[in-house]
């Protein structure tokens, strides 16, 4: 059977389960983006960018519906959706975007760097790319540990243009260490689109020729990611080799908050929003195995108020005080002095 969007709707086998709770996800990502989006236009609470990924949430929920609470997760500037979806705290997470105290860093990393140790996120990164090198290294790290973990690093489709790539990929492969690297290509690399700037047949061939196991995802259908990357997941945690996923997904929004994306033909925007948007398609197929729209609604307006709570939280947060500015910064004195 299958559905408008041409996907086959399982109703044999089907999770309803787990299918909902994708939903009940998904739908607290958007909503956490669709406020943060608010306080940085509308209310003009957040100093800096903010990166949406409306569209995306998919490749957010299913990727890490099989990690471990221990295992690492490093993200890009567009990863408030990863981090939910790791288990972070959407109230400490907007405080970190506006700056406040009890934000994830106190306040001092914003959207682009933000972080949550107690999930064992590490970061978001503002530079295109460095996250795969650091990836790299975490991956040696705990494979010389050997605790069993491993580390997930997301990056975006332009990153596969810059030189970490080859860095960070090439290292994982040569050490044979417990990674897996995920591209998720949302076809523009801030207002370019990718695909006119980008040789050869893309970044799981390349990866592949570094002798990477690669896949190639539907990132908005969220039930063969999950049921991919849980495939994935677990044969690299028992064999420690890396792997590659190229998640292909949409924007449906700018490269920022305030960007109106007007680089892109408006007859793509719609076509995507209408016919391939990951929330619309998992409600499809949770209604065609028997969920009630009423529910889906419920739903729906219970991550709106869960993500409205955050950002009335967060706004009611007041700043860090002014002595806090050096906490947590390394000062070890000269390395003249110190190092030598």
């Amino acid at each position: 059977m299958l559905g408008a969007f041409g996907e086959k709707m399982v109703t044999g086998n089907f999770n309803q389960e787990r299918g909902f709770a994708f939903l009940v996800n998904m739908y607290r990502v958007r909503a956490f983006e669709e406020q943060a989006i608010m306080a940085a236009e509308r209310d003009k609470l957040v100093l800096g960018a903010i990166h949406p990924s409306i569209g995306q949430e998919a490749v957010a929920i299913g990727l890490m519906w099989s990690l471990r609470k221990d295992d690492y997760l490093l993200t890009t500037h567009r990863g408030h959706g990863h981090m939910i979806a790791k288990g972070a705290d959407p109230t400490a997470m907007m405080r970190e975007i506006l700056g406040r105290k009890g934000g994830s860093c106190g306040g001092k990393g914003g959207s682009m760097h933000i972080a949550d140790f107690g999930v064992n996120v590490l970061g978001a990164n503002g530079v295109v790319g460095a996250n795969i090198t650091i990836g790299a290294g975490v991956a040696h790290g705990i494979k010389l540990l050997g605790k069993g973990q491993i580390v997930v690093d997301i990056f975006g489709d332009g990153a596969a243009n810059r030189g970490p790539f080859l860095e960070g990929i090439n290292w994982a492969s040569v050490f044979e260490l417990p990674i897996l690297f995920v591209c998720e290509d949302n076809r523009y690399a801030a207002t370019t689109k990718t695909s006119d700037v980008t040789g050869g047949d893309g970044p799981a061939k390349r990866a592949e020729s570094l002798g990477l196991h690669t896949t190639v995802i539907d990132g908005n259908d969220v039930e063969a990611v999950a049921d991919i990357c849980a495939d994935i997941v677990h044969r690299i945690r028992t064999s420690g080799n890396p792997e590659f996923i190229h998640m292909r997904t949409y924007r449906q929004g700018g490269h920022t908050s305030s960007d109106p994306a007007t680089y892109r033909p408006s007859r793509e925007v719609a076509n995507e929003i209408e016919n391939n948007d990951p929330i619309a398609r998992q409600c499809e197929i949770l209604i065609t195995n028997g969920l009630n729209k009423d529910e889906i609604k419920r739903v729906q307006e219970a991550a709106r108020a869960e993500m409205e709570e955050a950002l009335r939280i967060a706004a009611d947060t007041p700043f860090p005080d002014e002595h806090t500015a050096f906490e947590d910064v390394q000062d070890l004195g000269s390395p003249l002095l110190e190092a030598y």
